[in-house]
């Protein structure tokens, strides 16, 4: 999915839900400097002047891009009442209030918002329909030449057509999968190739506690961040919202946070977040067990990322409502590999499957594997 420019209806949504999130804060901060005029009045008999102009901004300006998402300071500070909310935050700070803790409350508020209109500003847009595909196919060539085709566009638009009128798109998708699949192999037959693709060493050493139940491709290219995003249909909204969760979960702890973030086991870890959300789970909730149980900080500095990524595998695998606690276990790889459910997704499906399973793809099945499936 090519990123959308100005102008296009995607970035024009995103931009008013980031005004409409300022609005918010600016309500949010309205409201703090009426309360702090009150107490002043009725405890002294007035309140205090406000600070100049000039020196207001300076002062503010930086609590506000320190301790605010960038986008939501940058569209703040063009606001054209910027100034008179800079002396309203100064005057806070000098009645005694602590801005490091306020504005990051207010911005939440504001990031609430921002992604509520978001969220509704993405329906039948591409981000959802990589969400529809990830549900519908299994990890493989045929959805990654799906999610990278140049026809991509036109092809979310036929489905939400299809959509509208009723059609099960899903189904579609999971009975087109089987002919595709006939269609990589005798191409790849032609060109004097094969259409099977042998496991990657990515692919063999993700297999275990992290990938559980994930149906991961076997050609797996984690040194390739945007590829490998594409084969786990993850969006670059989803990627951006999992890696803010992470962020605000270990608040505070922002190095630790962005070195998981970078980890090369990153699109893993956003993979097992994008299959707790789908089934509903509490995934922030899961993610702030980083900061209940900080044992990953024990061990060598050069290996820290890696110990992040398996605490978060950890943290999100637990059942909601599962008390934290230490966990130093030592994994067998070799075993976890041997005895894992993660998926083989490459494994042709069957071209005589009764038609009332047409609109299930393989992984899909009742089976052995963990049931996989967005609820919105």
């Amino acid at each position: 999915m090519t990123t959308p420019t100005p102008g296009e209806p995607f970035s024009e949504a995103t931009g008013e839900a980031v005004q409409t999130a300022v609005m918010a804060m600016r309500l949010v901060m309205a409201i703090a400097d009426a309360v702090r005029r009150q107490q002043q009045r009725r405890l002294k008999g007035q309140e205090e002047e406000l600070a100049a102009a000039d020196q207001a901004l300076s002062e503010a300006a930086e609590d506000v891009k320190r301790l605010l998402p960038s986008d939501i300071s940058t569209a703040l500070l063009k606001e054209a009442d910027w100034p008179s909310l800079a002396q309203q935050l100064v005057a806070l700070r000098r009645a005694g209030v602590d801005l490091d803790q306020v504005l990051p409350r207010a911005g939440e508020i504001a990031v609430d918002v921002r992604d509520q209109l978001a969220a509704k500003s993405q329906e039948g847009s591409t981000g959802e329909w990589e969400r529809v595909v990830r549900e519908a196919l299994p990890a493989g060539a045929v959805r990654e030449a799906i999610l990278t085709s140049v026809g991509w566009p036109e092809m979310t638009a036929v489905m939400a057509r299809l959509q509208e009128r009723g059609v099960d798109v899903r189904g579609v998708l999971a009975a087109a999968h089987n002919e595709a699949l006939g269609v990589d192999e005798t191409v790849a037959s032609a060109l004097g190739g094969t259409a099977k693709v042998t496991m990657s060493r990515d692919a063999q050493l993700a297999y275990g506690p992290l990938t559980t139940g994930l149906d991961l491709p076997r050609d797996l290219d984690l040194s390739d961040r945007e590829r490998t995003f594409k084969q786990l249909a993850l969006s670059p909204q989803e990627n951006e919202r999992y890696a803010r969760w992470v962020r605000e979960a270990m608040r505070g702890r922002e190095r630790e946070a962005d070195l998981l973030v970078s980890a090369r086991q990153w699109p893993l870890v956003a993979a097992r977040i994008a299959a707790v959300e789908s089934e509903g789970g509490p995934v922030r909730e899961h993610l702030a067990r980083l900061m209940q149980d900080t044992s990953w900080q024990e061990g060598p500095a050069p290996q820290l990322g890696s110990r992040l990524v398996q605490a978060a595998g950890n943290a999100l695998r637990r059942p909601g409502g599962d008390a934290a606690g230490p966990s130093r276990t030592a994994v067998n790889t070799a075993a976890a590999r041997a005895t894992s459910t993660s998926l083989d997704p490459t494994k042709k499906q069957a071209k005589t499957a009764a038609p009332a399973e047409a609109g299930v793809a393989a992984h899909r099945q009742s089976g052995p594997v963990a049931k996989q499936g967005r609820t919105r």
